[in-house]
């Protein structure tokens, strides 16, 4: 393969980006998305803090996410991921050791504001920009690919609370540190902006004969400005926020509600968090490759409805088999649906200005990100119930069903 920097001669460079992608993503789940909830009942006992304020803290950290969006956006689409990543994932640690040694609501609230501004420029906007440039054709599968790296880091929840009961919650915390140090920042070294900088197209240079027989087709090229006027901007963006109503909620408040609701013990409780995380991998993989062959539209439609009726389902739930269906219902709908809608965004409007858009889209979806969370503590503080709570969020992820058919593809014209 011909290329200015002899990047990728023998195998595409893309793919691994994708593999670095799922490092990084890999210890983002396992260590934060995921292991947050984690980290509730332990801190609450220390402090004494209600369960209202440790969802506001969570909030707080995707609050900070969505509004940085745009900025985040321009910084990737200008300064390439590489150099956003490294110095992302070198405030991602700097915030777990700032974590470790809370003594106070406000030095919480600062140690997670440095985890989440670190998490966000090190960790999905500007892996999943990466992999948009880097593909096209292929590009549900590859991202489904990277994403099922936060998936497989749910895999280390019952350990993190196996380690957080054996050694306090702020070793763990100092440990988590280390390892993103270690591990994070040397990933972040391998990503690279667009493949025409290297000689190279998206999905790699097709031979003579294949380009004869596919050729490739014009993409969208948008830019921000015009992705905001057009309405499939904001019906992704609303039923990609009705989708994280529920996966915030379910990571903020799933062990608390599993060992206060349902009965269970944080060990079990944790188990059937691995089992979720095992069924978002299947989603992410198989809804990548179904993403490249199927209308996007329907499969995110269907995904919404099994979010709805996992929240009934946790709503009621008395044991553990109750709990396992949930976990089986959400785990699917979440890994095939969060592959889909941001591989569609793509589809839509194109390489050109992707980060920019999505981070402006962020602004909207945090608001589902941050106002789950915390609805839910504040119903559960009020009832001491969260089945209030989870019942609404399954009616609103029926909403954002109706916005995800909603969601045609948009025309792109000289003035639109």
């Amino acid at each position: 393969m011909v290329g200015t920097h002899h990047l990728g001669d023998v195998l595409f460079y893309g793919w691994i980006i994708v593999g670095a992608g799922f490092v990084v993503q890999l210890l983002n789940g396992g260590l934060l998305f995921h292991a947050f909830s984690a980290y509730v009942l332990p801190l609450q006992a220390e402090f004494g803090w209600s369960r209202t304020i440790l969802a506001s803290a969570f909030a707080l950290v995707r609050l900070e996410s969505g509004i940085l969006g745009p900025a985040q956006g321009w910084l990737i689409d200008r300064m390439g991921p590489r150099k956003v990543m490294t110095a992302g994932n070198a405030l991602f640690a700097i915030g777990f050791l700032l974590f470790a040694h809370t003594s106070s609501l406000t030095s919480f609230y600062v140690a997670l504001a440095t985890i989440a501004l670190g998490s966000s420029l090190g960790g999905f906007m500007p892996i999943s920009t990466t992999v948009m440039q880097w593909f096209s054709r292929h590009r549900s599968t590859a991202l489904g690919l990277t994403l099922a790296g936060m998936g497989t880091g749910g895999l280390l929840v019952p350990a993190v609370v196996y380690l957080i009961q054996l050694h306090g919650w702020r070793w763990m915390a100092m440990c988590s540190a280390l390892l993103i140090a270690c591990i994070t920042i040397p990933a972040s070294q391998l990503m690279r902006r667009r493949p025409e900088d290297y000689g190279q197209r998206p999905d790699g240079e097709l031979d003579q004969q294949e380009a004869s027989v596919t050729p490739p087709q014009a993409e969208p090229s948008f830019s921000a400005g015009e992705a905001l006027r057009t309405r499939a901007f904001w019906f992704l963006s609303l039923v990609h926020a009705s989708a994280l109503l529920i996966v915030g909620t379910v990571l903020v408040h799933q062990i608390p509600h599993m060992v206060e609701g349902v009965g269970l013990s944080q060990t079990r409780a944790g188990q059937v968090v691995a089992l979720l995380v095992v069924v978002v991998i299947g989603g992410q993989l198989s809804g990548g490759w179904i993403g490249d062959r199927v209308d996007k539209r329907w499969i995110i439609f269907i995904a919404m409805w099994m979010h709805a009726v996992a929240m009934v389902v946790f709503a009621y739930a008395t044991t553990i088999a109750g709990t396992m269906i949930f976990a089986v219902l959400h785990g699917a709908a979440w890994g095939i649906r969060g592959t889909i809608i941001n591989s569609i965004r793509a589809d839509y409007f194109g390489r050109r200005a992707y980060a920019t858009i999505s981070g402006l889209s962020a602004m909207l979806i945090m608001v589902g990100m941050t106002s789950g969370p915390l609805f839910s503590g504040i119903v559960r503080d009020l009832t001491g119930s969260y089945r209030g709570a989870f019942l609404t969020l399954a009616l609103l992820a029926v909403l954002g069903s109706i916005a995800a058919l909603a969601a045609r593809p948009p025309l792109q014209t000289s003035s639109a």
